[in-house]
């Protein structure tokens, strides 16, 4: 999740992904699971994942979450085996919009603002956003301007209201930012 300057406004997708399944651990089931969401923890809320195993979207239930490192360990009450998480390997895990995280006020999720269009303050479209990812201070918006891609902080004197509903974002141009 990262700060913006309007409402959360209409549904756009209706998955986030909150991990990804990278090997098996131990010997009761557990899986080795990478983190994707900016907040790791945020899987010690969640009961329930959606995957798609073998072509065919299934419900996994979270039974313990229990961190090693940069991983989160997971058992889900499906499986019980290293074997059968094995087989999972380089799975997606996703969460309900509805199931996920809930927003504070002035907040998006990231998902929803890929694709956006960006405007400058006199309402010159400059290209689209294309990816938002945390940096030490802040996170950043790339954003797709033809022949260059150019990154913007996500913070408020640069990002100036972003509206979902009509699929746009709204910018102050720092200065110097273009002439990279």
């Amino acid at each position: 999740m990262i700060l913006s300057n309007k409402k959360k406004v209409n549904k756009m997708i209706d998955r986030f992904r909150v991990g990804v399944i990278t090997s098996s651990h131990g010997i009761k089931g557990e899986a080795k699971v990478y983190p994707t969401s900016d907040d790791s923890n945020r899987l010690k809320k969640i009961k329930k994942v959606y995957a798609h195993i073998k072509g065919v979207e299934t419900v996994l239930d979270i039974e313990t979450v229990r961190f090693q490192k940069n991983m989160a360990l997971v058992k889900f009450k499906q499986f019980n085996t290293p074997e059968e998480i094995q087989a999972l390997r380089n799975t997606d895990l996703f969460v309900d919009r509805d199931n996920a995280i809930p927003l504070k006020k002035n907040e998006n999720y990231i998902a929803d603002l890929i694709g956006l269009e960006v405007t400058d303050e006199d309402g010159i479209i400059l290209g689209k956003v294309t990816d938002v990812f945390p940096t030490g201070a802040n996170h950043v918006m790339e954003v797709d301007m033809g022949e260059k891609k150019v990154l913007f902080p996500y913070i408020s004197q640069c990002i100036l209201d972003v509206n979902l509903e009509e699929g746009k974002i709204r910018v102050h141009v720092l200065d110097g930012l273009l002439d990279l």
